[in-house]
Formats: structure tokens, sequence, C-alpha cells
């Protein structure tokens, strides 16, 4: 595992210095949308609603619209301004009992990991929680923004588990559960009895994902069946993989015209080229058919760079343009 996070949890007088470990991830076979025609993965540009024009990763902040329409732009520097007390820190606010913490409001679940040092605080805190059977409610700061969280003891483990603020719990307001009800005796009694026949201890491992595993069996079964789609390299991504080869295939045909001309001008093969490329030179930079595409069209071409120079930068979103690893 990666941590995610280095700081330390404070609480009194006590830090203990600890790094923070994501404890769950999914499962899903991961899919992408794909042009059914030739298998081609399916790309989307990052389009201004305003002029239209395709935006750079660089030129990309984070808006607020209001009531009224008007959009406030926060820049990276605004953002920075914002106070994160908590940017290192898991700073304990108060232990409260465990029964007291509503499930409904528990989020992600993290592991803390001790630094070599801070083996003996750690313990000292896990040890405590355990003996008064209580939470660590705490503010840190994951991701740039700052949540409340509990700490809590699993096995070994001290685990930290976000949770949702106050304001972020809906209601459950349906009028139908205030109208009076009538339960019979003997109908809960059955109701009872019902629950009673199905009672166990709970095993996770007694479960299984039956749509996941079906669907590993089909994509199985179609690559056993050869219903795949052979993908082509697009042009983009030969330019972008192969770029140092085709830059030195450029350089040494510059090298070769220039030779020619120091003996007195470019021979009967040399024309020939010049008249199928239109009398135009390679770039210095030439990434084969993706630099064709950039002189045919100037424009296309001044966006691609602006956007992180790749070749595919102006293609239609609906036709997959670059293979990228799955």
């Amino acid at each position: 595992m990666r941590a995610i996070w280095k700081g330390a949890v404070a609480f009194g007088l006590v830090n203990v210095p600890v790094k923070v470990y994501a404890a769950t991830g999914e499962h899903n076979v991961t899919l992408h949308q794909v042009h059914r025609e030739d298998g081609g993965r399916i790309r989307y540009k990052k389009v201004c609603s305003i002029d239209g024009e395709e935006v750079p990763y660089d030129q990309i902040a984070k808006g607020y619209e209001t009531d009224d329409g008007r959009m406030v732009v926060l820049t990276d520097e605004d953002l920075a301004q914002l106070p994160l007390a908590t940017e290192r820190e898991i700073a304990v606010e108060e232990f409260v009992p465990a029964d007291q913490v509503d499930p409904i409001m528990l989020g992600r679940t993290y592991y803390l990991e001790p630094e070599k040092n801070a083996a003996k605080p750690y313990a000292l805190l896990r040890e405590a929680l355990q003996q008064t059977d209580r939470m660590a409610v705490v503010k840190v700061a994951l991701r740039q923004r700052e949540t409340m969280a509990v700490l809590r003891v699993r096995g070994k483990v001290i685990c930290l588990q976000t949770l949702l603020w106050p304001d972020e719990i809906r209601e459950a307001d349906f009028p139908v559960l205030d109208a009076e009800v009538t339960v019979r005796p003997q109908e809960a009694k059955m109701a009872a009895s019902l629950v009673e026949s199905l009672a166990a201890d709970f095993d996770p491992s007694d479960f299984t994902d039956s749509y996941a595993e079906a669907m590993e069996a089909l994509i199985e079964a179609k690559v056993s069946s050869g219903a795949t789609v052979s993908l082509p390299t697009p042009a983009g991504e030969e330019a972008a993989e192969g770029g140092e080869v085709v830059d030195l295939l450029s350089a040494l045909q510059r090298s070769v015209e220039r030779a020619r001309k120091a003996r007195g001008g470019a021979d009967d093969d040399g024309e020939a080229a010049d008249g199928a490329d239109g009398g135009k030179k390679p770039r210095a930079g030439g990434k084969g058919r993706a630099a064709a595409k950039d002189e045919a069209t100037p424009a296309a071409s001044s966006r691609a760079k602006a956007g992180g120079g790749k070749a595919d930068a102006d293609k239609p979103a609906k036709k997959a343009t670059r293979r990228r690893a799955s």
C-alpha cells in the first residue's frame, strides 16, 4: 500500500506521527465507453461554453455560480489562502462513547500506521480507546479539504473513519410513517419467528458479488472465443511513443538534403519528393502523419499545442483518438 497522507495525531501534549493508508478498494470490473463499430475508446474535450474553444488544463480554474447567474472564479492562489490548520495534523477534539456515533454519518475508512519512533504512544492511544469504549472525534485535512472523522480500533490498528457534516445528513420526511398502523400480536410473533429462523453470526466471506463474477465470466468467454477487436495504434500515440525515432529520421533527412545542396543542388529523386510534399520541409520535431495534419490545419495545430501538444486534441469526442492504458 502507498501512504496518501503523513502527519501526526495530536491529543493533549502527545503527538503520534503516523502515515495514512486507504483501508478499502473496489473490485468492480472497469468498463470503458467505446465506438461500437471498431472498439475505439471515446474521448472528451474540455470546451468553454461561451466561445466553444477547447481549454488547456493550465487555464482551467474552479468557479461558484451565484443564485442570480454570476460566476465567481477561484484560482489556485485563492484556494491556497484558505486556512487549513489540520493539513498535517489529526487534531483530537473530544472522546465520545462509541454507541453515540450514528452509522449513517460514517464514510471512508483509513488505516493509521505509526512511524518507527511512535510505536509506544500509538499503542497508548489504542489501549485508551479500547478500555474506555470511546471514539476520538477529530478534524483532519484530506485532499485539501478539512473533514470531521473518528478514530476507532480494529484489531491492532487505529482506523480513521471520515464523518459527514451534520448538514449533509438528510431527514427521512415520509408522511406515510406518521400514520397509525396496527400490528396484531400474532403477526409480530410470526415476524420474530422468521427473524430467528434466519439468525446467524455475521461473516462477510459468506457473501459474494455475483454480478461482478458474472461480468468476469462473460469477458473471459468473449476473449476465449475470439470475440475481440484488435485496435490499431492511433497516429497520435505512434508519434508520442516514437517521437525520438521520428525526430532522428527527420534530422537524418535534413542532413541528406543539406549534403545534396552542398554538392550543387538536389537530385531528381529529391525534387520529386519535394513536389509530392507541396514544397514543404519537414518540421524540426516532425511526427509523421500528425505533423502533416498540423501543417494542413494551423488553427487546429495551435490549439493542440496549447492543450499540451497532443496530436489528437482537436478530433471529435465521439470517436476514440488515442488509446490509453486501461
